[in-house]
């Protein structure tokens, strides 16, 4: 579904990745992790169509994201690190807007969104100005434009940064469901355990380079599961939910 063919991209003498290949299938949550300055967020920005890489190329769903830019961004769902907004409009606005790009039905995306929102306590905030919002709240709204359209590729850049405890859970748990009902999820965090608790496979880069590429078994994790506290909080909100 998501697959980087020799992808470089350089700024002036600085590479900031070198020929990276890998893929994700239908299905799968890969992680990809790396210090600071390994090239995570210039490949996600590269794979979600926003900078050009300089050599190499990257396929959404089947489409060269540039040769084919609409159809490849039609299938694809982005969560930025730093997401911008039309500081103007209402995260409900601009939901509504995105959907509306993506040629949703209006009222099941209402509907879809009012849901989301409300797993991620944002619910009773949406028609307030997004400039009024703190920085979880903005995170939160970028991942709910992301997984509106339930994407065929999904991909995350710190996307769950500064989501409080049970609304991390929330979207994880939409992560698993997107994943089970067929989407490529790729998922970059500077949290191991995040990444451990959700990812069926790991990505390593460093100084631009696929350095690892692990599955489960292959780095010593247990099945993809909840941990103890996120568990807690699981039953504490079914039970709230009653």
């Amino acid at each position: 579904m998501l697959a980087l063919h020799a992808v470089t991209r350089r700024y002036g003498e600085r590479v900031a990745l070198d020929a990276v290949s890998f893929e994700v299938r239908a299905g799968e949550i890969v992680g990809l992790l790396g210090a600071n300055g390994a090239g995570k967020s210039t490949l996600l920005r590269t794979a979600a169509g926003l900078q050009p890489p300089d050599a190499g190329r990257v396929e959404v769903a089947g489409h060269d994201v540039w040769a084919a830019p609409l159809a490849a961004r039609a299938a694809l769902g982005y969560a930025a690190e730093e997401p911008r907004f039309h500081e103007e409009l209402s995260a409900a606005e601009h939901l509504a807007f995105v959907a509306a790009v993506r040629g949703l039905e209006p009222d099941a995306a209402r509907t879809r969104a009012h849901a989301l929102a409300a797993r991620l306590d944002l619910r009773e905030r949406l028609d307030e100005p997004v400039r009024g919002y703190s920085h979880g709240m903005r995170k939160k709204t970028s991942f709910l434009a992301a997984v509106l359209h339930a994407p065929a590729v999904l991909l995350c850049d710190e996307a769950l940064e500064g989501f409080d405890a049970p609304s991390a859970l929330a979207a994880k748990e939409e992560l698993r469901a997107l994943a089970a009902r067929g989407s490529a999820v790729l998922f970059s965090s500077h949290v191991t355990e995040t990444v451990e608790r959700l990812c069926d496979r790991v990505i390593v880069l460093r100084q631009g380079r696929v350095a690892r590429q692990l599955t489960r078994e292959e780095w010593g994790a247990p099945q993809a599961a909840l941990s103890p506290l996120e568990r807690l909080f699981h039953d504490l909100a079914r039970t709230e939910g009653a």
